[in-house]
């Protein structure tokens, strides 16, 4: 019997990776809506703060300070941070306030939608030229939002909102990917947002109340882990992008939202009416001609690649 090949072994580690960080970002809706009764403000605030301790664990068990501290006297990665960390402020406490009042379905549009609003990002900031097949995903895409808007009586900015910061968020990552790995760059995030936390706290203090403590032992291990269930993904995350073509990361995202929606509808049995069923029908539909022009262009890229 022949042995897997080590790039076999690699691609089939990197699969392994980046299905359980999405996974695992897809059931963190479970995850805070059994943090209740705490509100999604305390849970965000919680989350930056337990994040940022849990990543200075990291980097002293894997030894990674120095490198970090390297990080820390360069005032053009500092300041991409904090901005980068501004805009997965906005994502988690829009997803973490969309989960906790009902609004799962809208969260997965936001994930759905984000591939998407990725490829238009790229004309718009980067000045890429779009093929046909990629403005017809993001014509179907702005249908859908028409759609959406009109036949349901709401506009969709839960999912807009979650889409562009996401969007917005990966294309700063994607800047600094090469100098900032994935720990030192939650840890510069989440330095720039704990004051930021800290007011949130007091704030959530003066108002509802602090429930870290109030409700019991494993209420309070669960709120404490929030910084946890941060970092795992995106760890599995960071390992997955090493280990696969962007391809298969491509299709993989698709897991996160699928498990969103199907939590959403069978789950917690929030509203699907028809007009939201066609609105999410035509984003799918985008998806699909993104993805089968997204494969295209690999085989393409491959074949040019092999002549070459």
């Amino acid at each position: 019997m022949t042995p897997p090949s080590p790039s076999t072994e690699h691609r089939t580690s990197g699969l392994i990776f980046a299905i359980s960080a999405h996974v695992l970002w897809g059931v963190l809706t479970l995850y805070f809506i059994a943090l209740a009764p705490t509100t999604a403000w305390e849970i965000v605030a919680w989350r930056v703060i337990f994040s940022l301790v849990f990543c200075a664990v990291l980097l002293t068990v894997t030894r990674a300070w120095r490198p970090f501290t390297v990080l820390l006297r360069s005032p053009r990665v500092l300041f991409t941070m904090a901005l980068a960390g501004a805009l997965i402020y906005v994502n988690w406490q829009t997803y973490v306030l969309a989960t906790v009042t009902g609004h799962v379905v809208e969260a997965a549009l936001g994930y759905f939608i984000n591939p998407i609003v990725t490829v238009l990002l790229g004309v718009i900031v980067q000045h890429e030229r779009l093929r046909a097949a990629q403005w017809v995903a993001v014509g179907l895409s702005a249908v859908a939002v028409v759609v959406l808007a009109v036949g349901y009586g709401a506009f969709p900015w839960i999912a807009l909102l979650l889409a562009f910061s996401f969007g917005f968020y990966g294309l700063i990552k994607k800047r600094v990917g090469p100098t900032v790995d994935a720990i030192s760059g939650l840890t510069l995030e989440t330095m720039w947002l704990t004051p930021i936390a800290i007011v949130q706290l007091i704030v959530v203090g003066l108002t509802t109340g602090i429930t870290l403590g109030e409700y019991g032992v494993w209420h309070t291990v669960a709120l404490a882990g929030a910084g946890v269930v941060t970092a795992v993904p995106l760890l599995f995350f960071a390992a997955a992008s090493r280990r696969l073509p962007l391809v298969y990361m491509g299709f993989v995202q698709y897991v996160t939202p699928l498990i969103q929606f199907l939590v959403g509808v069978f789950v917690l049995h929030e509203a699907m009416p028809p007009e939201r069923w066609v609105g999410f029908g035509i984003v799918w539909l985008a998806l699909i001609v993104l993805s089968v022009d997204m494969v295209a262009a690999a085989r393409t890229g491959r074949r040019v690649a092999r002549l070459a």
